[in-house]
């Protein structure tokens, strides 16, 4: 997992040949403005936004999950929004079957730690971090990026 800033954004492409094409998107585009959907990048990355009210750990930790075929780049566009995370390692109890169609996998495992992301500020999700997101009070738009592996 990363957590850090747009700004710091161009450290962590080398990581993944979409991650500079994901970050591109993000920088081309007035994220603040663009209408909650899914866009799909000519280079085959999907986009989410979404503009939604927080919700409480419990309910957001009864979708703790993961994926096996996409990192997910989510960045908080507006609002505080707290996410749960723990290693896929150290979770034991799935929460159902993997969903090959909606690539994610469920764990009802409790979080390791949790962390507080705002505007500008992201976070990256490898297949072996599992997370719970839009945790909070108020209203929070993000915009999430699905780079297949």
């Amino acid at each position: 997992m990363i957590i850090d800033t747009l700004a710091n954004a161009s450290k962590y492409f080398s990581l993944h040949p979409s991650f500079a094409k994901a970050f591109d998107y993000i920088n081309q585009n007035n994220v603040a403005t663009l209408a909650d959907g899914i866009y799909e990048t000519p280079e085959g990355i999907k986009v989410i936004v979404n503009t939604g009210i927080g919700k409480t750990a419990e309910a957001s930790l009864a979708k703790f999950e993961c994926h096996d075929k996409n990192i997910d780049i989510q960045l908080c566009v507006k609002g505080l929004e707290t996410m749960a995370w723990k290693p896929r390692e150290k979770c034991l109890t799935p929460n159902g079957d993997y969903n090959p169609d909606k690539d994610v996998r469920f764990f009802s495992d409790a979080p390791d730690m949790s962390f507080q992301l705002t505007d500008g500020q992201f976070a990256v999700f490898f297949p072996e971090d599992v997370h719970a997101p839009m945790i909070g009070d108020g209203e929070i738009k993000k915009v999430v990026i699905k780079v297949k592996i």
